[in-house]
């Protein structure tokens, strides 16, 4: 029976760390926010450029990369529910199926994903290489609120990078989808593009809005938060790096997770099968 006990309080050892883990980073985007707003020893001129900095780091460099994987992953999508439907006479739920599958689910995670490994792994190495070389201190010599100046830019600039990275990985995955697939299955334009109409619904995009919108901001938050825990070692930096990712990893797919959960609850209550 010890073990079963051990194991318990281990158990209520993780929750309880992941809870308060949790709760700094919320109160750090809070602080963050109120940071920038209220801190006048910088304007808002300096903010606006390190958060164009960012949209160009994060948005518009990883376009080439987001591009190849829309259009590897719709193709692929594409033809395997053209494969399957045509042989069952399904093919008036192709836009369903697209949008259930790319649109809902797979767009904001791989774009999350991209984003964790190009921009999240570079904002905590740079917030942990700034902690070390002690650049954090010398804002605060300067009277400048590093939250202010370092998260919150990140944060913004981050939560509009995913969400329009996540919209262009829509947009490519449909359309680069359907004009790779037409060389295998012969489906008119205003056919596919009817279907998707059909399919698309109003919480299509509260979904797409809620999830890209909580993964820009939990994974510069996350980063950020790992990058300042780096005290006075440079070989701190990899390991925050390491754990940033990790973490921001799991919130994303949990979240993502339980957002889904949640719509198709939805969708199965208003058959009245719930």
């Amino acid at each position: 029976m010890s073990w079963m006990f051990s194991r318990i309080d281990n158990m209520g050892r993780f929750l309880t760390t992941n809870i308060e883990y949790t709760i700094n980073v919320v109160l750090m985007v809070y602080v963050s926010v109120r940071a920038a707003v209220l801190d006048r020893a910088q304007g808002f001129r300096q903010i606006f450029s390190v958060i164009s900095a960012q949209i160009y780091f994060t948005g518009w460099q990883a376009v080439p990369l987001i591009s190849v994987l829309a259009l590897a992953v719709g193709s692929i999508l594409m033809l395997q529910a053209l494969s399957n439907l045509t042989l069952v006479g399904g093919v008036e739920v192709l836009g369903s199926f697209m949008i259930a599958i790319l649109v809902r689910e797979v767009a904001p995670l791989l774009t999350a994903i991209v984003v964790i490994a190009r921009s999240g792994t570079a904002v905590a190495s740079e917030v942990g290489t700034m902690r070390v070389n002690r650049e954090i201190e010398a804002l605060e010599v300067m009277g400048i609120n590093p939250l202010s100046f370092i998260v919150f830019p990140r944060v913004v600039g981050g939560l509009i990078s995913v969400l329009c990275l996540s919209f262009y990985f829509n947009v490519i995955g449909l359309i680069g989808g359907y004009f790779l697939t037409k060389f295998f299955h012969e489906i008119p334009l205003g056919f596919f593009l009817d279907s998707l109409a059909n399919a698309f619904s109003k919480e299509d995009i509260l979904v797409f809005v809620l999830k890209n919108s909580f993964s820009g901001i939990m994974i510069f938050v996350v980063c950020c938060y790992q990058g300042m825990l780096v005290k006075k070692s440079p070989h701190e930096v990899p390991q925050v790096t390491t754990q940033a990712v990790v973490t921001s990893v799991i919130y994303v797919t949990v979240f993502n997770l339980a957002v889904t959960a949640l719509y198709y609850l939805s969708q199965l209550q208003k058959l009245g099968l719930v």
